[in-house]
């Protein structure tokens, strides 16, 4: 659906062409995540009182969603020690629990990504990706800008 001149939504993702941007998700539903997103991208075109590309998605998505919902949080990070076979294991299980194309799943390398240790599992930050084994969420996008915005809003995951 487009809800912007260049702001494509669709069931798992936006794609906009104004910042271009896309990101998609994967596993456990982070649409919560993307409404973030798209309300910081396009604040400072329509100010506080009404983000049109916000109320857009948040209708095409079905997600009642205030705009006082959105909680930013710091990244604290905690990267794990070695990378060992074991966590490679860990790790591609997680990834194959969640019903993601062959082709996005291919794409992936843990080896040459971050992984950090948090509460509820790992979480590997690549360049084009960030897998939350925790949250069994898989969210892949085209800029390595979008990783800064998504850790942002992550921890909105947990109250969905």
């Amino acid at each position: 659906m487009l809800c912007e001149e260049k702001l494509e939504v669709f069931e798992n993702g936006f794609e906009d062409g104004k910042f271009n941007l896309r990101i998609e998700f994967y596993g456990s539903d982070a649409r919560r995540v993307l409404l973030a997103i798209i309300k910081e991208l396009y604040l400072p075109d329509y100010g506080e009182d009404y983000v049109y590309p916000f109320e857009c998605a948040k209708e095409f998505w079905g997600i009642y969603m205030d705009a006082g919902e959105i909680k930013a949080e710091d990244f604290r990070p905690s990267p794990i020690k070695f990378l060992n076979q074991s966590v490679l294991n860990r790790l591609e299980k997680a990834l194959a629990e969640i019903n993601a194309p062959e082709e996005v799943k291919d794409v992936i390398d843990f080896e040459k990504a971050e992984i950090h240790k948090l509460k509820k599992g790992l979480l590997v930050l690549g360049k084009n990706f960030i897998l939350d084994e925790g949250r069994g969420v898989l969210f892949v996008f085209n800029k390595p800008s979008a990783r800064e915005l998504i850790l942002k809003y992550l921890g909105m995951l947990d109250g969905a």
